[in-house]
């Protein structure tokens, strides 16, 4: 059970968005106007006008599972489980483009000069990096049933969730060897990076904890957030971390600093994806049980607009 005590005018659910079927990833344009969901169901991407809430259906592989966009904006690669490849969408046209990558392809996550994304193969054992210019892809070994995955803002770190070997991974992005592998605990899920790249969060599904990995010294704090928290997402100014909880249908939004949960938010049934708005005002949370899209508004102290008074700088 997910227990909180709010704050003053604390984040609320203001809309919720019919998608496709089990929506899952969800990712949001660098200029805040679209976001785009994978349904995994649908074997089809929603995307979302965030002004009107308008909402684009997009014919992709089988199985998409998670999406990532690139820091221009032009494109959407969105991995298909089924099908093992991944679509690369022009945002603007919409068009689709299809490339091989290994079995099971999971999460994406490009990295922040936009040179390359970063696919899992969960049953691959692999990790395809895609040059995002000419889609020539490079195969690494990174170890068993590799889940998810994040990319530090210096562009030098991948790490990898081991859902099946407790561990995280750690790729140096620039000669492709794993550097060290870490102990997180049982089944970890998903991971985020701080956007000073200083810590990495790493949620557990059968826990009750989000470990945080010191991207320096790899030690690791466990954190009690409550029932099975699934998805994790961090605040442009790195004040917050907002984690999926898939079995307790909440947001819990926790408190970077002090290592304590803020407030909780009651969302649709079974949310398991969330990404935050560029500004920092709003976070979308996939609902993958009844095929919505929950608009959280985020309270305005910790949303970017709402620190610039104080000069505030990401963390």
């Amino acid at each position: 059970m997910l227990t909180a005590t709010p704050a003053a005018h604390a984040d609320t659910v203001t809309t919720t968005i019919d998608v496709g079927k089990g929506p899952d990833g969800v990712a949001i344009t660098p200029d805040g106007t679209h976001a785009y969901v994978t349904n995994t169901l649908s074997n089809t991407v929603s995307v979302i006008d965030t002004t009107t809430h308008d909402v684009t259906t997009i014919d992709v592989g089988n199985l998409p599972f998670d999406v990532a966009i690139t820091p221009d904006g032009t494109r959407a690669y969105v991995t298909n489980l089924r099908s093992n490849t991944v679509s690369v969408i022009d945002t603007t046209t919409h068009d689709v483009t299809a490339m091989d990558v290994g079995d099971d392809p999971s999460a994406v996550a490009i990295t922040p000069d936009g040179t390359r994304a970063y696919v899992t193969n969960l049953r691959s054992n692999t990790v395809s990096v895609i040059d995002t210019t000419n889609h020539d892809v490079t195969t690494i070994d990174v170890g068993d049933g590799p889940n998810e995955v994040a990319i530090t803002p210096d562009s030098t770190r991948a790490y990898i969730t081991h859902n099946s070997g407790h561990a995280v991974s750690v790729l140096d992005t620039t000669n492709h060897t794993v550097i060290t592998t870490v102990d997180v605990g049982r089944n970890p899920i998903d991971v985020a990076i701080a956007p000073r790249g200083t810590h990495a969060y790493v949620t557990h599904t059968n826990g009750d904890a989000v470990s945080v990995l010191d991207t320096t010294t790899h030690t690791v704090t466990a954190i009690d957030v409550g029932d099975g928290p699934t998805g994790v997402a961090i605040n442009p100014d790195g004040t917050h971390a907002y984690i999926t909880h898939n079995s307790g249908d909440a947001v819990s939004v926790l408190d970077t600093t002090t290592h304590t949960v803020a407030t909780t938010v009651d969302v649709g049934d079974g949310p398991t994806g969330v990404a935050i708005n560029p500004d920092g005002t709003h976070a979308y949370v996939t609902n993958n049980n009844n095929n919505t899209v929950s608009v959280i508004a985020i309270e305005e102290s910790r949303s970017s607009f709402g620190s610039l008074g104080s000069l505030s700088w990401p963390s």
